[in-house]
């Protein structure tokens, strides 16, 4: 059984997703397990889905019926 990972196969670790890091008020990320850093990801990364956001979808262009006419 083949089970679909949510929002895709293909996201990049980063600390901002894990499940040990916490976004504090002021944007900074605290992690248990040390100091978070941008570039690279520590050993202990899980990953956790709710804390992604997903893309927002792009606006479809305003259609009106003369545009489904054959």
């Amino acid at each position: 059984m083949s089970i679909k990972k949510l929002f895709g196969k293909n996201i990049a670790p980063s600390c901002e997703y894990c499940q040990f890091c916490v976004k504090k008020n002021g944007g900074a990320m605290v992690c248990r397990y040390g100091i978070p850093s941008d570039d690279k990801v520590c050993g202990k990364y899980v990953y956790d889905p709710l804390k992604r956001e997903p893309r927002v979808r792009p606006n479809l262009p305003k259609f009106t019926a003369d545009d489904f006419k054959l």
